[in-house]
Formats: C-alpha cells, structure tokens, sequence
C-alpha cells in the first residue's frame, strides 16, 4: 500500500479541491449530453427486419409503443459458442434499468448476428429477460459498423468508431439510439457511440472508479482481461483472449 496518510484538516482542504474538478466535470457531462442531444437526425434508408422470439419485426416494431429506442450492438456471431465477454458485462447492467427506462419512453433491445436459437440459447444460460433480436441475413450490423467481412478484415484495417483502425474480430460493440416518430411512423438514428463509449452501459466500473485500487487493469495483458461471463469467475483465464472476448477498448 502506497497510500498517503493525512489528519483530518489536511485531507479535507485536498478533498474540497478534488470536489471542485469533479463539479467541472459534472458541468463538461451535462454540457457534452445537451450537445449530443441536439445533433440532427438521420432518416432511416431501410426497412430492417429482424428476427425475434415473437417472431419477425421491423425496427419500428422493436420500440414495443416507445418513441425512443436504444439499442445495444452485442458482439455475437453466427457459429460463436457464446456471445462476447465484455459485451455480457454490459448486458448484465441492463435488466435493473428496463422499468425506469420505460418510465422515460425509451425501449432496449440487444441487437446481434448471430441466429435467433443461436441468441436464445445463450440467453437462456445467462438468465437475462431484455429484448434481443438477430439481425442473421440483414445489413443493419455492416450498415452501423459493428460486423466487418472478410475482405475487410484482410486489409488491416475497418472503419470503426469513425475511423478507419485496426480491430482484431470480426464483430465489435457499439449503442445505437432511435426514435420514432408517432405520427408519420419513421424511424431517425440519433446517435451511436463505439470503443470505450460503450463504458455508460458499465456501471460497475463507475463504482470501481471510486474505490482505492481503481479498475485496476493496468498490469493486465488488456483492460478487460479480468471480466468473465457472470458464470464463468470460478474458471482460470485463458492464456489467449478468444474471438469475441474483448470490446476493443
């Protein structure tokens, strides 16, 4: 432990100067979140369909009544024993949040690859109740930057996170925001975010942030190496990570 250790005066004057940044940074968040709220929107060009436990739906039927619709991009594709690690890390955060979601008009859905019984039976070992649809046979993962071909892959390099970067798998994990327009019935995109972006779904590492070791991932061989799936901690790491295993953070 290489923690300082003060009396009571001094860590409160150091305390009330930490307290200070935290309230600029609080103001930067609202400020960033106003700005995001107020890019324009994007016309949806295409009728997506998707394949659901209540069988087929387009995307404006995802919003189950909703006007506003967030959409978790989950890495899983199609032949994958299991979805991606760190992308169940983020879906373990959501069940708890579906009721208060609701209470601000806004819908949830899982969105991935993989084929429906592919999905379901994951689901099932995971024990979560959100919505999730396959997008098995459609554009919309390529179309939103999230499932790269093979011909993609052989250049070195995808456009991710509006860049053109290297990324070591096939999927890669993202949200995506929607809203539905009640009279007309259109859809726009409003937003999506990708890489560490991806972290407001992670609640815990919130709460990692506030303890003395911090995350701490930095001797770690990525930062996420630690996460498991919820019924996979009692097992050792794996000495690779496998397809699927990381955010790409």
């Amino acid at each position: 432990m290489n923690a300082r250790i003060a009396n009571q005066e001094q860590w409160l004057a150091q305390r009330l100067q930490l307290l200070a940044r935290e309230k600029e940074l609080t103001r930067l968040h609202d400020e960033v979140a106003r700005e995001r709220r107020a890019l324009p929107w994007l016309r949806m060009p295409k009728h997506y369909r998707f394949d659901t436990p209540q069988g087929p739906r387009t995307l404006a039927e995802l919003f189950q009544g909703k006007r506003q619709l967030l959409v978790q991009h989950f890495m899983f594709a199609p032949g994958w024993e299991q979805g991606c690690k760190s992308c169940s890390f983020m879906a373990d955060h959501t069940d708890p949040m579906l009721v208060h979601l609701a209470q601000r008009d806004v819908a949830f859905t899982a969105i991935s690859r993989a084929p429906l019984a592919e999905i379901e039976r994951f689901r099932q070992r995971m024990g979560w109740r959100f919505n999730w649809a396959s997008s098995h046979g459609s554009d919309f993962n390529a179309d939103f930057g999230v499932s790269f071909s093979g011909a993609q892959m052989s250049t070195g390099e995808v456009a991710y996170n509006y860049r053109m970067q290297p990324f070591p798998h096939e999927e890669a994990p993202g949200i995506s925001v929607f809203y539905r327009d009640e009279a007309s019935g259109e859809v726009f995109h409003t937003y999506s975010c990708y890489g560490r972006g991806v972290e407001v779904m992670m609640g815990t590492y919130q709460l990692l942030d506030l303890v003395p070791q911090g995350r701490d991932e930095d001797r770690l061989g990525y930062g996420m190496e630690w996460v498991r799936h919820h019924d996979r901690y009692d097992e050792a790491a794996p000495a690779q990570p496998a397809a699927g295993s990381c955010c790409g953070r």
